[in-house]
C-alpha cells in the first residue's frame, strides 16, 4: 500500500511540474510577442468621406470669357472675374468657361472637409486663425486649366462671420504638396500662409459699406485655389501644449483631432502632430490658452459614416485628454456638421 501511495505522489508531482512549465512557457511566449492592434478604419475610407464632403459643397457656374462676369454664391459672396484677362496656353480665352467655387464659414464644414484655420507664424509655428471665410475658386474650359492674369475680387458679407473685423488679412492655403489649384488635389490639413505685398507687408482685406450700412470684406485673389480672410486668434492668458489620446486602432492616417473654441464659431484648430509610439495627438507649438473652454473633437470613418467623439474641457497646463470608445458615435455628414456648428 505504501508503495502505491509513493507512485501516486510521484505521478502527481510530475503533473504539477509539467503544468507549471507549460504555464511559464505560455506566458513567456505571450510577453515576447508584440500586441497587434487592428486598424479600425482604412486611410482610403477616411480620405474618401472627407472628399465626398468637399465635393458636395462645390458650386458651379459658367460665364463668357469676353466680358467681366459677376458670380454670386449661395451665401451672398460676389466674385468679380475679368474675362478678358483669362488665357489658356498663353492665348486669350474665348467662349464660355466653367467656374467652381467652395465657401466655408462655419467650423462644421471646415471639419468635414479637413480645412481647419491654422496659420503659419513668422517663426514657422502654427496658431489658430479667426476666419472671415475660406474660399476655393478655379476656372477651366473643356476640362483644361485656365490662367487668370488679373485679380479676381471677392466681396464678402461680414455678417456671415459676426460683423466687420478691421484686422483681417488675406491668406492662401498650401497643401502637403503645395498644390491646391484643383478640387481633387491632396490639400487635407494644410496650413494657411499670409499673403504679403511687394514690401513684405500683409495684404489687408479692405472693408466696404453697403447701401444699408452693412459691412463687406473686399478681397483680391491673385491665384486660383484656396484663399482665406483671417486674423490670428488673440488671448492674453498663459499658453500650454495639450495631448489627446485616441482609441486603439486609430492614428494620424485614419483619424483627426480638432479643437473648437467656445464662442468662436468660425474657427477650428487642428492637432497636427502624432506620436506613433504613444498613440497621442498633440498641438506641440504651445499656443493653447490655459483656462480656455473648448471641445476636443475626434473624427474618423466607420462603414461609410462619420465616426466622432466630442469632449468638453477647460484647458489646464500640460493637459492630456482621453477619447475612449465610450465617447464614440456615428453620424451623417449633415448631422455631424449641425452638431459641430451647434457647439457653444
Amino acid at each position: 500500500m505504501n508503495q502505491i501511495f509513493k507512485i501516486m505522489n510521484k505521478t502527481f508531482l510530475r503533473s504539477v511540474i509539467f503544468s507549471a512549465l507549460v504555464f511559464t512557457v505560455s506566458c513567456s511566449n505571450d510577453e515576447g510577442q508584440e500586441k497587434e492592434i487592428p486598424i479600425r478604419a482604412t486611410p482610403e475610407a477616411f480620405a474618401q468621406i472627407k472628399s465626398t464632403s468637399l465635393e458636395s459643397k462645390v458650386q458651379e457656374f459658367q460665364l463668357a470669357a469676353s466680358q467681366t462676369g459677376f458670380i454670386t454664391t449661395e451665401n451672398g459672396v460676389m466674385f468679380t472675374i475679368h474675362g478678358n484677362c483669362l488665357s489658356r496656353n498663353g492665348n486669350p480665352v474665348t467662349g464660355m468657361v466653367d467656374v467652381q467655387v467652395v465657401e466655408l464659414f462655419e467650423r462644421g464644414a471646415m471639419l468635414t472637409t479637413d480645412k481647419p484655420t491654422m496659420g503659419k507664424l513668422p517663426n514657422g509655428d502654427k496658431a489658430l486663425l479667426i476666419s472671415g471665410g475660406e474660399f476655393f475658386l478655379n476656372i477651366t474650359q473643356d476640362g483644361e486649366p485656365v490662367d487668370e492674369d488679373c485679380d479676381i475680387v471677392a466681396t464678402i458679407p461680414a455678417d456671415l462671420t459676426g460683423g466687420v473685423d478691421e484686422d483681417m488679412t488675406l491668406w492662401t492655403g498650401n497643401g502637403r504638396d503645395n498644390d491646391c489649384d484643383g478640387i481633387d488635389d491632396d490639400c487635407d490639413g494644410f496650413v494657411w500662409q499670409e499673403m504679403t505685398d511687394a514690401n513684405g507687408d500683409p495684404e489687408e482685406a479692405a472693408v466696404q459699406n453697403g447701401d444699408q450700412g452693412e459691412g463687406f470684406y473686399v478681397a483680391p485673389f491673385g491665384d486660383f485655389g484656396w484663399t482665406n480672410v483671417d486674423r490670428f486668434f488673440s488671448d492674453p492668458r498663459p499658453k500650454t501644449t495639450i495631448l489627446v489620446a485616441v482609441p486603439e486602432g486609430f492614428n494620424d492616417e485614419n483619424s483627426q483631432v480638432y479643437l473648437s473654441y467656445v464662442g468662436k464659431p468660425n474657427a477650428l484648430a487642428h492637432l497636427d502632430t502624432y506620436d506613433a509610439a504613444t498613440g497621442i495627438f498633440s498641438e506641440h507649438y504651445g499656443q493653447i490658452p490655459i483656462g480656455l473652454e473648448c471641445h476636443v473633437i475626434f473624427t474618423s470613418e466607420e462603414d461609410g459614416s462619420w465616426l466622432y467623439g466630442i469632449k468638453s474641457v477647460t484647458i489646464a497646463d500640460g493637459q492630456t485628454v482621453a477619447i475612449t470608445d465610450a465617447d464614440l458615435n456615428t453620424a451623417t455628414e449633415s448631422e455631424l456638421e449641425a452638431l459641430i456648428n451647434g457647439l457653444p
